[in-house]
């Protein structure tokens, strides 16, 4: 099987390349949007993971999130219909859903995108959705919730640090769950869809199986580090009022980011479990060891040695 994957260079598709080449013939593709182009695609399968990345700085233009993962996005499957490929699989986001998650989020939800990011990546599921698919293709829509692994340098990392310099977290009185999601799960994932054609097309979560709460997450760093988990269980008033007087002040802690840090968000990956008939190989607070295992030591600027 010939597979095409898009954004090969970027955290899923190095990973993907390494899962899926012992298996399949990898073609990495290098695409960025420009009006009216179309793709030639001389492959069985096309992995659509290229994009724009959610910009937590929010210093992004928002034309840039359109273009990126809506209009390439159309462009890239507008070719695979016309193309010989019969699978397409989009990697988008579970914030392509919501950006806020009261209970468990399903594949159920009505979307309500609140960034560009996410109202980008719902507009491609919207266009990928109202097309008529030919007789033998199928096309998957994947949204994960956040992905970590070995060479992850995202929000998790930022923990890894506070903890690895001796910082406690001052935050143990909230208790909240959030749901992640192993990058070799993910690649699992995308493995079965390839070989198992009775799985029907459509929307799936995709996340690790048991959520975890921040405490947890600082409690699995310390285990990584072989040392003891520093977790301040300050009253919760307290710090509101803290986080309040940050709003004010400008300090770190204000009010936003008191609740990025405490909020819950909980992903159901049922519906993929269930079309695939086998649980997923790594339990989450294994795959968060092995993220963990490969930061590394602290470099004096704070950085993680390699």
């Amino acid at each position: 099987m010939k597979i095409a994957i898009t954004g090969a260079s970027g955290f899923v598709g190095v990973n993907l390349q390494d899962y899926l080449r012992l298996s399949h013939e990898i073609e990495p593709i290098s695409v960025r949007y420009i009006p009216n182009q179309i793709f030639e695609l001389k492959m069985d399968v096309i992995i659509h993971s290229a994009g724009k990345a959610h910009d937590l700085k929010k210093v992004s233009n928002p034309q840039e999130y359109y273009e990126a993962n809506f209009e390439l996005t159309k462009q890239i499957f507008d070719s695979f219909l016309m193309s010989e490929a019969s699978v397409f699989i989009f990697m988008s986001t579970v914030k392509a859903v919501a950006d806020e998650v009261k209970e468990v989020l399903s594949e159920d939800e009505i979307s309500n995108p609140k960034t560009h990011y996410g109202i980008a990546k719902q507009q491609a599921e919207n266009y990928i959705i109202a097309k008529e698919l030919p007789s033998g293709k199928r096309v998957y829509i994947l949204r994960p919730c956040m992905i970590h692994g070995p060479g992850n340098k995202g929000n998790l990392n930022l923990l890894y640090s506070l903890v690895s310099k001796g910082f406690p977290w001052p935050l143990g009185a909230f208790e909240n769950q959030r749901s992640f999601l192993s990058v070799e799960n993910l690649c699992f994932v995308i493995k079965e869809l390839l070989i198992q054609t009775n799985i029907p097309s459509g929307i799936y979560n995709v996340a690790d199986d048991t959520p975890l709460s921040t405490n947890d997450l600082i409690q699995l760093i310390a285990a990584s580090q072989n040392k003891q988990a520093k977790i301040f269980h300050i009253p919760k008033g307290l710090i509101s009022r803290l986080a309040k007087l940050g709003d004010y002040l400008h300090l770190p802690l204000n009010s936003e980011r008191l609740q990025k840090l405490t909020e819950s968000y909980v992903v159901s990956n049922n519906k993929i479990v269930a079309a695939m008939g086998k649980p997923l190989p790594v339990n989450a607070k294994d795959g968060l060891l092995k993220t963990f295992g490969s930061f590394g030591p602290l470099t004096p600027e704070g950085g993680t040695k390699r």
